[in-house]
C-alpha cells in the first residue's frame, strides 16, 4: 500500500478504528523491538563482567578492542547500521574462555599440547554461547573464527584469505596487538613498537595487510586515546 493510498484509507470514517488499532500496533512493535535490544545490551555487558570475573585482564581487554573494532571497520567502509555486529565481535570473541578451566588461563607457564587443544576450543564455546542471542548472526561468525589466519593455518576451520570473514580479520589483528603488549601470568607484556614490528612481519601469512595497515594508521597516533577511553593506559598495558 502507496503512503497516498494509506492516506486516503486513513480519512475514510470506517477505517478510523482499524486505522487507530493499527497505528497503535506499530508503536508497539517498536517498543518492544526497543526493550528487545535494551535486554540483548544487557546481557552484552553482563557477559562482559563475566569475563573480567573470570581472567581480570579479559573484560578490559575485550573493551579496549570493542573500541578498535568500530574505528578500523568504519574505515574499511561498513556502514553504522553494521558496526554493531563488529563491536560485539570484539567485545564477547573470549566469551568462551568461561568454559576453560582456570588451571589453563591463569598457568603461569607455557601450555601443555592437551592445554593448548582445549585453550584453542574457546572460539568454538563463543559461537555457541552467541548464537543463542538472536540477531548476532554476524558476530557469531567473526567470534568463531577470529583465530584462523591468512595462509590458513588457524583454527577451528582453516580458512584462508577472505573465506574469513571481514569482521574476523579485524579482531583477529587487534585481539593480537592487545594480548602482545598486556602482561600474562607467565610473562611481561611486549613495547608497543615491538608488537607493531610483529604484526608487520605476519602480515600476508597471519594477519589480514589491509586490516594491519588501516589498524596502524588508526592505533600508532591515538593509542594513548583508545587505551584511555577503555579505562586503562598503555603504560598501564605493559
Amino acid at each position: 500500500m502507496t503512503v497516498e493510498l494509506m492516506a486516503n484509507v486513513s480519512q475514510h470514517p470506517g477505517w478510523k478504528p482499524v486505522w487507530s488499532a493499527l497505528m497503535a500496533s506499530q508503536v508497539r512493535v517498536k517498543e518492544l523491538e526497543e526493550e528487545l535490544r535494551t535486554r540483548q545490551l544487557s546481557l552484552i555487558c553482563a557477559f562482559n563482567q563475566l569475563l573480567d570475573l573470570k581472567d581480570m585482564n579479559t573484560g578490559v581487554h575485550s573493551t579496549r578492542l570493542a573500541e578498535w573494532a568500530v574505528r578500523v571497520a568504519r574505515q574499511l567502509g561498513i556502514t553504522e547500521k553494521d558496526l554493531y555486529q563488529y563491536e560485539v565481535a570484539a567485545l564477547l570473541h573470549d566469551v568462551g574462555k568461561i568454559g576453560i578451566p582456570d588451571a589453563i588461563l591463569r598457568k603461569p607457564a607455557p601450555l601443555t599440547p592437551e592445554e593448548r587443544a582445549l585453550m584453542n576450543k574457546h572460539p568454538e564455546y563463543s559461537w555457541s554461547i552467541l548464537r543463542q542471542l538472536t540477531g548476532l548472526e554476524e558476530a557469531q561468525q567473526f567470534a568463531l573464527h577470529h583465530h584462523e589466519s591468512m595462509d590458513g593455518s588457524g583454527y577451528p576451520a582453516g580458512l584462508r584469505g577472505t573465506e574469513i570473514p571481514l569482521g574476523s580479520r579485524i579482531v583477529s589483528v587487534i585481539d593480537a596487538f592487545d594480548a602482545m603488549v598486556s602482561s600474562r601470568p607467565y610473562r611481561k607484556g611486549l613495547p608497543v613498537e615491538e608488537a607493531i614490528r610483529r604484526l608487520n612481519q605476519s602480515s600476508g601469512t597471519q594477519f589480514d595487510p589491509t586490516v594491519v595497515q588501516v589498524f596502524l594508521s588508526i592505533a600508532q597516533p591515538e593509542l594513548n586515546a583508545v587505551f584511555a577511553a577503555a579505562g586503562t593506559s598503555v603504560s598501564a598495558a605493559l
